[in-house]
């Protein structure tokens, strides 16, 4: 199999990504062919453009979408030509320690093989015309006509599920609403503080109305966001720059501070604010990062009475279960993903959509094919 497609491909930071021609030359034994027909441009995307997450150039980047099976290896399996698929982020072996722990995020091979930029097995699957290989995002590449990843990461979905926001599904989605609900397990009448209303912290909120929780606090310095995340279930809405997170979180719990705190800012007040806001014995979730070599400072006051942070990166997802749940609330009307979606933009306005998502003007842009 010899086959040319059309990628947008990074040949240096801090420059604009290129519409050109990729080629795929054969599927090794557990690889899966998709025509991506919607990719998500995600902020993880802009830290590679930008330069705060280093990664191996040229690159196709994109790791949220969903597309058609066309082509499998042949020791593919639970996938078939004609499937609708959700591509997960994270593939994994299924039996280091961290696999074995449930931990699949922290998978041995796949933290090891990342920073390579390739595919699972540490190989590439695409080429420049001109023959020089290319890497792929997060093992994924969906900036492009078409991409090639490794069986468990195509998820098949149901076929009535629109691909747009199935493909929001990938990351963001996965990564808010899993947080609520496979993290946080935010309880039926607990107080919740979401940091952050971009896609991550809407779907967020989403989780935790979908978890039950009676209180959720919205915080965010747009107020265009704050409303839609009232649309999404937020209770209390607050700008930092006018208002005290601090106090509206002791205002509805009688001066403790909230049950659950979901922080997906990605800033330095942010992260203080999760551990000034929280009751004691309360719990943080940061979803959110900042460039890796960067310090953050807390108050170590903040830290005591036994409040307890963690981190979380995917929501804990378990692909197969997870994708078809999502894909269900979203048609049954449990889910508002369509709210999420600014803008449907062709491969090439792939620039002036990560322009708008830099300038905050833009919740999720999303080629479509």
């Amino acid at each position: 199999m010899n086959l040319s497609f059309r990628a947008s491909v990074l040949h240096s930071v801090n420059s604009p990504l290129r519409t050109e021609t990729v080629e795929v030359a054969g599927l090794a034994a557990r690889d899966v062919l998709v025509r991506i027909c919607a990719a998500g441009l995600c902020h993880t995307d802009l830290e590679v453009i930008d330069g705060s997450l280093r990664q191996p150039l040229p690159i196709v980047l994109g790791h949220e979408a969903a597309g058609v099976v066309e082509a499998v290896g042949p020791e593919a399996g639970k996938v078939a030509v004609g499937d609708h698929v959700i591509l997960s982020w994270n593939p994994h072996c299924g039996h280091c320690f961290y696999c074995d722990h449930s931990l699949p995020i922290l998978c041995e091979t796949y933290l090891a093989n990342t920073p390579a930029a390739l595919a699972f097995d540490g190989r590439p699957r695409a080429r420049l015309s001109g023959g020089e290989d290319l890497h792929q995002l997060m093992y994924m590449g969906a900036f492009g006509e078409f991409c090639v990843v490794q069986d468990q990461q195509a998820i098949p979905i149901p076929k009535e599920m629109p691909f747009p926001q199935a493909a929001l599904i990938g990351c963001g989605v996965m990564t808010g609403v899993g947080a609520a609900i496979n993290v946080a397990q935010v309880a039926p009448g607990s107080s919740v503080m979401v940091i952050g209303c971009g896609a991550v912290g809407l779907a967020t909120i989403q989780g935790a109305v979908l978890g039950g929780a009676d209180r959720i606090i919205a915080v965010d310095l747009q107020d265009s966001r704050l409303e839609v995340a009232k649309r999404m279930g937020a209770s209390v809405l607050v700008n930092p720059a006018r208002d005290d997170a601090v106090q509206a979180a002791r205002d509805i719990t009688s001066g403790r501070g909230v049950d659950t705190i979901l922080e997906s800012a990605g800033n330095e007040p942010a992260f203080r604010l999760t551990v000034e806001a929280v009751r004691p014995g309360g719990q943080v979730i940061w979803l959110g990062k900042t460039d890796v070599n960067k310090d953050v400072s807390f108050r170590w006051g903040s830290l005591m009475q036994e409040k307890r942070i963690r981190r979380s990166s995917y929501g804990d997802a378990r692909p197969a279960r997870d994708f078809p749940f999502l894909c269900r609330a979203y048609l049954d009307g449990r889910l508002d993903l369509d709210a999420l979606i600014s803008q449907e933009i062709g491969l090439d306005q792939i620039n002036e959509g990560f322009a708008a998502l830099r300038a905050g003007e833009t919740i999720r842009s999303i080629v479509t094919f």
